[in-house]
């Protein structure tokens, strides 16, 4: 068995290129910051599932507003990348918001406040068994 498949290959050389080019090429307004966090290519090379995030606010109707502007811009981007990969079929391209790194922070969050209720609840702990230590003497 290979390490790397072809398809794995070309996931990894599609998101670097889609990187680029929607940062440099893609000249709509409503577009934000977008990230390509990362790419599958279905195993005919048929299509790829690109997978971005947003930098900043992640409203839903912003989110919805920034996947339409890749699917139209899905074509160019195609040609863009047919001209950079030496592929014979460039796959389809369709995108998908990567809700792990929403989780990701949510679930960060939710640690920390744990954490910190604990450090608070055992301080409390520790401050009332010394008050009572000196009440016995």
């Amino acid at each position: 068995m290979r390490e790397f498949k072809r398809t794995d290959r070309v996931a990894d050389q599609l998101q670097k290129e889609l990187a680029v080019l929607i940062q440099r090429e893609v000249k709509d307004p409503r577009l934000g910051m977008v990230t390509v966090s990362g790419a599958t290519v279905s195993r005919d090379l048929g299509y790829a599932d690109i997978y971005v995030t947003l930098l900043g606010e992640q409203d839903p109707e912003r989110i919805k507003e920034n996947l339409q502007v890749l699917k139209r811009a899905a074509g160019f981007l195609r040609s863009q990348i047919a001209q950079r990969i030496k592929l014979r079929h460039v796959p389809e391209l369709r995108f998908h918001f990567d809700e792990s790194v929403v989780r990701g922070q949510h679930l960060s969050s939710l640690i920390d406040e744990a954490v910190s209720s604990d450090r608070a609840r055992q301080a409390e702990d520790e401050g009332g068994s010394e008050e009572q230590g000196e009440e016995a003497r």
